[in-house]
């Protein structure tokens, strides 16, 4: 059944959340099927919030606030009263998206895919991966996590099991982009959702590998958008279509990068981190006993401390490729003026990106860094994008070809199919995309969440 709508409001919303598109490839027209969509309609470059990373930039877009405020400042999360480092493994916590909002206080159905920390999520169909995994961290199976249960079992039965390594690792490829399109296409056959997102991870990789001016880059981006041309070719021949708008979101960009910047390597030769034998050999950090520590994520590196800032600050100030030392009241600057922020927030220079090891000779490794290990690595490592000579990973930080963090390079953001709102977009401040979905959808005003800025435009 159709819903009725108010006619400047659309009866469904599709958001296509294809991480690491910028307005020049819609411009030199790399993405043709996409820029067909957007063609004539509100298109604008999308400011992210720093870092301009996975988490911090998924959960500014789907909530309209700021790390600052809903305290997501890296992918991953340091524990003072523990320390310890988690990263992927977190479930949704009380992180209330807009997919969460308008399920549990309207009427409407509500679907994510692939978005981080989707696990406990109210939306009506959410499709995480959630592999089973033995005490050691070793794949035992593959599984989602998924509303309704058993729709992970429809999706594997129709399409197979979800292509993890091609997800992230060595091997990843548009394959894990084609699955999850397949679920989409699958979620609205099924659920036919009212608002459903999307995230394609695809160009991610090749961001990384390769940098942004890469061939390879521009190939990818061929590839990703024939997937979705193919996906909306699919949707233009739906029932509702003629109701749909379809959000294009694009959550940062990327720097071309050349210098790995060791914060860790810098504390242990201050005196300020301390090791151990690791459990199979090779030196593994010693948090409790470190006064210390940098959680790192792309371009920004949380340094947490015992005590010994101004020390670690000395440490660090000076190491090539650093940009800025913040401390104190300087975090706000940046966005990042909250408990879960490190003592010290390192910003480095467009060219370098932050490595966490902490040991100078690679025979010094702990097992899990040649390892496809995202629990045990305290830290992000885009080097697991790469195979190992010994190992599965490489410990070669010098093969990065691209970062992301900084915010001095846009995303995008842009609204397309038959009931797209009129109007013009100039730079679209990353908070501002929740509201102006949901002014989109015709429900701003039946949810509760707190949004800190106006939608694009109303």
């Amino acid at each position: 059944m159709t819903r009725e709508r108010h006619t400047d409001t659309a009866g469904r919303v599709i958001v296509l959340d294809v991480v690491g598109l910028e307005p020049d490839h819609i411009d030199e027209n790399l993405a043709p099927n996409i820029a067909a969509l957007l063609d004539g309609n509100p298109t604008a470059p999308l400011d992210p919030p720093f870092p301009a990373v996975t988490l911090p930039a998924q959960t500014t877009l789907a909530t309209g606030q700021s790390p600052a405020t809903h305290g997501d400042v890296a992918n991953g999360e340091y524990d003072r009263a523990t320390d310890s480092v988690a990263l992927w493994e977190r479930d949704r916590g009380d992180r209330n998206r807009i997919w969460e909002a308008v399920s549990d206080e309207t009427d409407l159905t509500t679907g994510s895919l692939f978005f981080q920390h989707l696990i406990g999520s109210s939306a009506d169909v959410a499709v995480t991966p959630s592999p089973i995994e033995d005490e050691d961290n070793n794949l035992l199976e593959m599984n989602c996590w998924t509303n309704p249960d058993d729709f992970y079992e429809t999706l594997e039965a129709e399409y197979g099991h979800f292509p993890l390594h091609n997800y992230w690792g060595p091997t990843a490829n548009e394959q894990s982009s084609e699955w999850i399109l397949s679920a989409a296409r699958e979620s609205i056959k099924r659920h036919d959702p009212d608002l459903l997102w999307v995230y394609l991870p695809h160009l991610d990789y090749d961001g990384q590998r390769h940098g942004p001016d890469s061939p390879e880059l521009r190939d990818a981006i061929g590839v990703i958008d024939e997937l979705v041309g193919e996906f909306l070719d699919w949707l233009r021949n739906r029932e509702r279509w003629e109701e749909t708008a379809v959000h294009v979101v694009s959550e940062y960009g990327f720097h071309a990068v050349d210098t790995p910047i060791f914060p860790n390597r810098a504390l242990r030769e201050a005196g300020l981190l301390s090791v151990t034998e690791g459990r199979e050999g090779g030196e593994a950090v010693d948090l409790p006993g470190s006064k210390a520590f940098t959680m790192v994520d792309h371009q920004v590196a949380h340094v947490y401390t015992d005590d010994a800032t101004e020390q670690a600050r000395d440490a660090l100030a000076d190491l090539e490729g650093v940009e800025r030392v913040l401390t104190g009241e300087a975090r706000a600057e940046y966005g990042l003026d909250h408990p879960n922020s490190g003592d010290l927030v390192l910003v480095p220079e467009q060219s370098g990106w932050f490595q966490y090891y902490w040991w100078a000779e690679d025979d010094d490794a702990p097992y899990y860094a040649t390892e496809m290990d995202i629990h045990e690595k305290p830290g992000y490592d885009p080097c697991s994008l790469f195979f190992g000579d010994d190992g599965l990973v490489t410990l070669d930080a010098s093969k990065m070809g691209g970062s992301h963090g900084r915010t001095d390079v846009s995303g995008v953001y842009g609204i397309g199919g038959p009931a797209a709102p009129e109007g013009t977009l100039d730079s679209v401040d990353a908070r501002a995309v929740a509201p102006t979905i949901v002014e989109t959808l015709g429900v701003a005003d039946a949810i509760s969440l707190s949004f800190e800025i106006p939608a694009a435009f109303e």
